[in-house]
């Protein structure tokens, strides 16, 4: 008999460690302290962990079989770099991934600095200041963005431990919403770091045997070209590769659904069709969700997804991998909002496929 949809709701554990985990600092190339937190949540759900030169963090479940499944997510977000130091004391950046610059003025950051955490706002004039100018000259572009920590020239900027290079990422944490919403910023995408490991945490609590060596992969530096994803595929060389990444939710105000497609906040997990996604995995998620009364939704990509799948899919000799993300607004800012159901709904469907996958799974289109 499937496990009820009550079982897959999230504890006040998970919860509790969910919001830490969203809450922690993992700025592209340096995830290091997200990491060493998710790996000691999952640690005791598996048989063993272990981590690459770059931070890619792993747990493994029933270790050492010819046949080997990935279940992923990236643990990076996006943030800045700091570029230039005024002499008066004022900080102008550069993107560390697909930071959204529009969002900035007015926005708190912390800058990692040599000495610590340093707090720091965008500053940007005031309203009053800009009275019968042209708007045009206030749109918030990279190079007239600037970062106040308080000091008043280079030298006090750089006595607090800042130099050019130092990491700065936003400060604004998780909020429970009305009506079963979360928001935060970086839920792209350690809450796939998060769901993966709740499919761990079930199949320890369950006692589940699975027939195969399972890899649960928290990769680094997706935002910037999906390479942690390509060096631990190398690494791992599986046959099959389910990944998990957030997606738009197009039912906001300026979205274009005829470019966009039409996907929800509420209405379950989404199934994306490409060229990276195996059809015959993809057939096998559909499938196993119908089985279990999970709600899917779908989507389409002409080229790439945009997500680590496409890592997996071209790895070695090419492997079997598919993408199941969960509808997301607001990406790629300090808000970003998802709902509750919907990560229990994807927790359930990864479960719920790494428990029916088995070695002898035909994923031929041939046979």
């Amino acid at each position: 008999m499937a496990k009820s949809k009550s079982n897959f709701s999230l504890t006040k554990q998970s919860l509790d460690f969910l919001k830490d985990y969203i809450n922690n600092f993992s700025p592209v190339g340096a995830e290091y302290k997200g990491q060493k937190l998710w790996l000691d949540y999952i640690t005791k759900y598996v048989d063993e962990t272990f981590t690459d030169p770059y931070g890619t963090a792993v747990g493994v479940v029933n270790p050492g079989q010819k046949f080997k499944v990935v279940i992923e997510a990236h643990a990076d977000e996006i943030s800045w770099f700091v570029n230039y130091i005024s002499k008066d004391g004022f900080i102008y950046l550069k993107r560390n991934g697909g930071v959204d610059h529009q969002i900035a003025p007015s926005q708190r950051v912390i800058i990692h600095g040599k000495k610590g955490p340093v707090k720091a706002v965008f500053g940007w004039p005031a309203i009053h200041t800009r009275a019968g100018k042209d708007d045009k000259d206030f749109i918030p572009k990279i190079e007239k963005l600037f970062l106040d920590c308080g000091a008043r020239s280079a030298k006090e900027v750089e006595k607090l431990g800042i130099r050019v290079g130092s990491v700065v990422t936003y400060v604004d944490g998780f909020e429970e919403l009305a009506y079963d919403n979360y928001a935060a910023r970086a839920f792209d995408n350690r809450i796939g770091g998060f769901m993966i490991s709740q499919v761990a945490r079930l199949l320890k609590e369950e006692k589940k045997r699975l027939p195969y060596t399972l890899y649960i992969v928290n990769a680094v530096q997706e935002e910037i070209g999906l390479r942690g994803a390509e060096m631990i595929a190398r690494r791992i060389k599986p046959d099959v590769a389910i990944i998990t990444d957030v997606t738009h939710d197009t039912n906001t105000p300026m979205v274009n659904k005829h470019l966009q497609g039409d996907c929800s906040c509420g209405k379950g997990p989404v199934l994306t069709h490409g060229p990276a996604v195996h059809n015959k995995l993809l057939d096998f998620l559909e499938e196993t969700a119908k089985k279990n009364k999970i709600d899917v939704q779908f989507a389409a990509v002409s080229r790439s997804t945009g997500t680590d799948t496409d890592s997996f899919a071209y790895a070695n000799d090419g492997c079997p991998s598919a993408l199941i993300s969960i509808p997301l607004r607001y990406m790629h800012t300090t808000v970003e909002m998802l709902h509750k159901s919907d990560i229990e709904n994807t927790i359930r469907l990864i479960y719920e496929a790494v428990v029916a996958l088995k070695p002898t799974t035909n994923l031929s289109y041939f046979d």
